[in-house]
Order: C-alpha cells, then structure tokens, then sequence
C-alpha cells in the first residue's frame, strides 16, 4: 500500500513538473502583456489598451564571442534549453552553458524581464568562462517576424531625426551599402548606432494612435546598435522584419558585465508619447543642460566661410572679414561669420599649431579684423578642429602627438584624410592631408582645447567652435591593446561629453557669460554642454524629421546644412523656419558668399525679416511641435513656436502641388497679425491659411 502510494506521489510530481514545463510566462498590468514561452522566445508583446499584439514568436536573442582562431562565433537563443522562473513581477530566463553548434560551452546567460507602467525592461547578464575568448555582442532584446500594423512608420534619431513611411522599403534600400559587407543572402540591415549618428539612443514605430517605443535608458552612455533587419522568409524575400537592442559587453574570461536598461514600450497616442519617455529619462538621470547665451538664442544665420584652403590658396583674406563679409551678410541681416582656415596652413592642415598667418599681421592682424568687423553688429566665431592632429605638424612628428593619439586593434594609429582640391585632380588624389585623432580623455590634449579657446578669446572672437566633439564616429575610435585581445572603446561619446563639460567649466569660471561655445555633430549627451551644434548628415524633404530632437530638447540649438548653391532654396529655408533650425549659410562648400546666389540671398532675406519680427516666438520661445493649437489639413506643415505672451504658427505646404487650406484653431489665444511669402493667405481673423507649394506663413497670436 505504501508502495502505491508513494508511485501516487511521484506521478503527481512528475504531472507538476511536466505542466510547469509546458507553460508559458506572462507578466500583465492594465496597460501592457508580455509572455514568454517555454523555449524562451517572446510570443506576446501586447498592448492591452488596444489589443495589438507586435510579437509572433521567435528566440529573444543572440551573443557573438571571440578566439584567437575566429571571431563572431555566434550563439542563437532559438538553439538553447532555458531554465524559466517566474513570478507576478518578473520572467526570469536562465542558460546555464549555452550550446555552440551543439556544444556546451562555459558561458552562461541570464535573462530578467520586468514591468514599469507601460515600459516593458530587459535586463541581462552574461558570464564568460571560456579560456581565451570574449564576449563581444548581445543582441537582446529582438522580435522576430514583427506583427506591424500597416499605418506604422520608422522614426529614427540619425541627425536629429528621420522619418519612413514603409520600415521594410528602407531597410532594404539602405542594406547592402558597401557590397560583399554583410551576409546579404541572410537579412538585410540598416546601420544605425547611438554613439554616432543616432543623436538620441531610441527609436519609434509609430502609427497614428498607437506605437512601440524601442530605447536604451543607459545612464553608462556606451554604444547601442539599433537593431533594425529583414530575414529572409520561406520563399527567401527579405519579408520579415526583425527590431532590437544591441550592446557591447568585451566580457573576458572570468568577468561578469551586466545591463538592464534596454526597454520596449507599446503605447497610445502619437510619435510625442514616445519622445516624452526618453526625454523624461534623460531629465532624471544626467541631463545638465546650460542656457546658451542671449545673442546665440537669437542668432538666425551664420555665414560659414573658408579663408585659406589646405592647398594654400586664398578664398579670402582679413580685410574680406569687415569688406564684403559683411556686407553680404547685412544683406540677409546674417548673425554672425564662421571663421575656417584663418590661419597659416590653411583649412584642415597643421593642426593643432594654428600658425599665425604673417602675411596679413598675425594674430594680431586677425584681431584687428575681427574688431573692425563688430562693429557692424554681427559677431564672429573662431573654428578649431577639436580631435585631428595634421601628421605634418610638429605636435605630430617631435610632440605627443603619436602618444595621445588612437590606436587601432593592431595598435597602429587610426588615420584619416580629407581629401580637398583646387581646380585640378592631383591634390585630392594624390597628395590628401593625413590626420590621426587625438583621444580626448589625455590631459594634454584638454590643455590644447584650452589654448584654443583663450587664444579666440584673445583676438576678440564672440565665440570658440570645435569641430568633431558632439559623436563618436562609428570607424574611427581608440582600441585598448593592452589585454589579450584588443577592445574599442564603446564609451567614446561618453567621454567626449565629459571633454566638453571639463571645457563648459573652464570657460564659465574664466569668461564672461556672453562667450559662445559650440561643436560639430548632433547628439544629446554632449549636447547639453555647449551653447550650439553644427548639425550634419540632416536631410531635407520626406525624410526630415527634425522635430523629434527639437521637440524633446528644445532648449538645444543645432543648424540645418547644405544649402550649398542657388537651386530648390524655398523648401529648405522653409524648413529652418518651420523646425526652428539655425540657418547654416555654407557656399559652394564655404568657398563664396551669398551674393554669389541672389535667388538665396533675397528668399534669406524675407524669411529673417520674419524671424526678427517675431523673435519673440521664433527664436526666444519654446518649439512645440503640433501642440497648442489644432491645424484641420494635415498635408500643411504646421508647428507652433510658444514664448512668454504670443504664440507664432509657422505653416507651409513643401510637398503638394495643389493649393491647401488649412482651418486654424488656438484655445486660450486670439489672432494678432500674420507674415506671408509666395501667394500665401491668412484669413483676416487667422482663422485659416491657404498655401501654394512652398508658400510660407506665420501666424501669431496672443494670450487672452
């Protein structure tokens, strides 16, 4: 009998055990549901508030490591049997020796997934026990084969924003960049990494009532892979689509390296809903951003102007600067000139010994200049490149150049070349400037951004610019040579912002308040420590979508770039106007001025009259984006621009070739006046505007 019963016993733990085996996972609130099965993968990602379900099964992850004989080995969470524990709070997914083609190897992985609210947190933790190997890459979370809704859009952070409409067109028009690259016969990929282009580390797919929001709350502010991919389906058409987070650990043999700041989100509501989480984030976890000077809230336009070229030639010379300088630049009632290659060498050359040029009196001939040409009103900006280092200068060949400079896997220096050319083709082919990158964590190379700034300070400029400091580029980065296997450094935009800041210090505890500072390349972290960014890679048209920086960070003040010549000038100085952007005056690639294109220069004109009429709004007020105010006719480009009395509506129509109208409704608020260019019209009370294609108008209104 007791035999009997102890059978009994046992086959009600085995039926226990095989029913906890066979079930699935599920952590649930009121506004999100995410299961996880037995194998691990993710089968419900779900947004109860509507019912969307983005996930469809499908392993959660993927690792690479490294040895000595090959690199990328991969490991794939599909091909593991996870222990799985989990309770009303947390999934914990368990691998205790993860299988490489089949094999048990000694590394273990640790999966934690949580609920916030609607955020749904992945954590992880990897341990490396294989001798001679490193844990470079850990893909997690994924989902696989998405379930996206057709009216969802891709809004990515490169260069301050970019919007698609159909995620799996771009991907595929974007992959395969450089061929023979990747494994194109396997999933198609579009490259896209905070710390470098990606000027905010998230991005968004967004319908028009609901979304998912994928971000990295990473206060460690190292380098995350946006994960975006298509897989080839059974009929191998690259179909579906694969999103995800991809981190760095470079665990070693014996290390642990862990993280939990990777988040999927489905929300409600539009694009905003989504800004607003990363943006609440930042604000609570480092965010430390300083008011820019008054005369840089207000600056509308920069001339951006070469002197002296690499090759020796002279675009320009000193006495340009208070001459025609600027009187082109009153034409358009310009802010300000962005002094290049005003010293001896030239352009990008002899850094960082920004040789005074004898030739027309030194220093102290460029100070007299640049005090002739104040005068005027305008102020001007002295450039510096903050990270090159010219291979010729003596800095390089008899200072600490090589010393402080990066190193490459091999322990080579990391080298680059701008490849300029005067009107013939042996200079850029032949005989380009070659640069290595000083790394900025050296205090010696500190010392020499703070030359560079007491010397601008010296000759009168209004404010110093480094170039190059606001990202870490994707290729170009030192490597740590010293360990058994060579690792990059995955925290350069971190420590570029804290050569900024060290920079913010100096110049707050030295100068007065009214000195600008300012650098090249937009990304939120480094952001926060100067008064202005020179944007790059921004795009115009469709694919603009600056407003997902502007409306997160308004307080940041970057450029457009690249209106370079007299062609298609309305839609792209409309688009400063509208988004609010600094207008970056760059012609012929800072060879000539704007009065080599009248059709700019006259349209500049109007669109800055525009702008000082209302600078209120326009320039001291607060981007909102579409808040505020309701614009019935959503083929207008409408946003709204708030300051402390009046609101300004700017509205254009850059896409339609029909004539729009638009009904404009602002609660709270009655109509003052409006500006027009083209045959725009506002209705007598402002209650609604007709566009042409490329018609502008603004539209202001104050507080009852």
């Amino acid at each position: 009998m007791r035999t009997i019963r102890t059978l009994i016993a046992l086959l009600a733990c085995l039926a226990i055990c095989i029913a906890a085996e066979a079930k699935s996972h599920t952590l649930k609130n009121d506004k999100v549901q995410v299961t996880i099965d037995k194998h691990g993968s993710l089968v419900e990602l779900r947004n109860l508030l509507t019912g969307h379900n983005y996930a469809s099964g499908g392993y959660l992850w993927r690792m690479y490591y490294d040895t000595h004989d090959e690199q990328e080995i991969e490991v794939i969470g599909g091909e593991q049997s996870p222990v799985i524990s989990s309770n009303d709070d947390i999934i914990i997914i368990a691998y205790d020796k993860l299988r490489v083609r089949g094999i048990k190897t000694a590394i273990s992985l640790t999966l934690r997934v949580t609920l916030d609210g609607e955020n749904v947190r992945f954590a992880s933790t990897v341990k490396n026990d294989v001798e001679h190997s490193v844990v470079r890459e850990l893909q997690y979370p994924l989902v696989r084969n998405v379930n996206l809704p057709a009216d969802h859009q891709l809004i990515t952070s490169q260069n301050s924003g970019r919007l698609y409409s159909d995620p799996r067109k771009i991907i595929m028009e974007k992959s395969n960049k450089i061929p023979y690259r990747t494994p194109a016969q396997i999933f198609r990929q579009y490259d896209c990494l905070y710390g470098a282009s990606a000027s905010m580390n998230c991005y968004i797919l967004a319908g028009e009532k609901q979304g998912l929001y994928v971000g990295s709350h990473d206060a460690t502010i190292q380098d995350t892979w946006h994960g975006l991919r298509l897989y080839a389906d059974k009929d191998k058409k690259f179909t579906e689509l694969e999103f995800g987070l991809f981190k760095y650990p470079q665990c070693f043999v014996g290390e642990k390296w862990s993280n939990n700041s990777n988040i999927l989100s489905p929300y409600v509501g539009s694009w905003h809903k989504a800004a607003d989480k990363y943006g609440k984030w930042v604000r609570a976890s480092w965010w430390d951003h300083h008011d820019a000077p008054q005369w840089i809230r207000e600056m509308k336009s920069w001339q951006r102007v070469i002197f002296k070229h690499q090759y020796g030639n002279y675009l320009f010379k000193y006495s340009d600067l208070y001459g025609r300088m600027q009187k082109a630049g009153e034409s358009v009632d310009a802010d300000a000139v962005f002094a290049f290659g005003w010293w001896k060498e030239g352009m990008d050359r002899g850094n960082p010994a920004y040789t005074p040029d004898d030739t027309q009196g030194g220093d102290e001939g460029w100070r007299k200049a640049i005090e002739k040409f104040k005068k005027s009103g305008q102020k001007l900006i002295m450039y510096y490149n903050g990270q090159l280092i010219d291979t010729e200068s003596e800095f390089y060949k008899s200072g600490d150049g090589k010393r402080i400079s990066y190193k490459s896997p091999s322990n080579t220096e990391v080298a680059d070349q701008y490849r300029f050319s005067g009107k013939g083709t042996w200079l850029a082919e032949y005989q380009a400037v070659t640069f290595v990158m000083a790394d900025t964590r050296h205090q010696v190379w500190r010392d020499k951004l703070v030359e560079m700034a007491d010397r601008a300070h010296r000759n009168g400029a209004n404010a110093v610019f480094y170039d190059q400091l606001g990202i870490g580029f994707q290729q170009k980065r030192p490597w740590d040579t010293s360990r058994e296997f060579s690792v990059p450094n995955n925290r350069l935009i971190y420590d570029k912002g804290q050569t900024l800041k060290y920079l913010r210090t100096y110049l707050e505890n030295k100068y007065e308040s009214d000195f600008g500072f300012g650098t090249e390349q937009l990304n939120d972290y480094t952001s926060q420590w100067v008064d202005f960014v020179h944007i790059t890679g921004i795009k115009h048209g469709k694919e603009n979508f600056s407003e997902l920086f502007r409306y997160t960070f308004p307080e940041v003040i970057f450029t457009d770039r690249n209106i370079r010549d007299d062609t298609n000038i309305e839609p792209r100085v409309n688009m400063t106007l509208l988004k609010g952007l600094l207008n970056d005056i760059e012609i012929y690639r800072c060879r000539s001025l704007i009065d080599e294109t009248p059709h700019y220069q006259a349209y500049l004109a109007k669109v800055n009259a525009i702008r000082n009429r209302y600078n209120d709004c326009l320039m001291l007020g607060t981007f909102r984006d579409i808040f505020g105010f309701d614009s019935s006719n959503k083929q207008v480009q409408a946003k709204a621009f708030v300051g402390k009395r009046r609101m300004a509506i700017v509205a254009t129509n850059e896409f339609s070739k029909e004539l729009l109208t638009s009904t404009i409704k602002v609660p709270g608020y009655r109509y003052v006046e409006s500006s027009t260019l083209g045959n725009a019209k506002v209705a007598e009370n402002g209650t609604y505007v007709t566009l042409g294609q490329h018609d502008l108008a603004v539209l202001v209104f104050e507080k009852e």
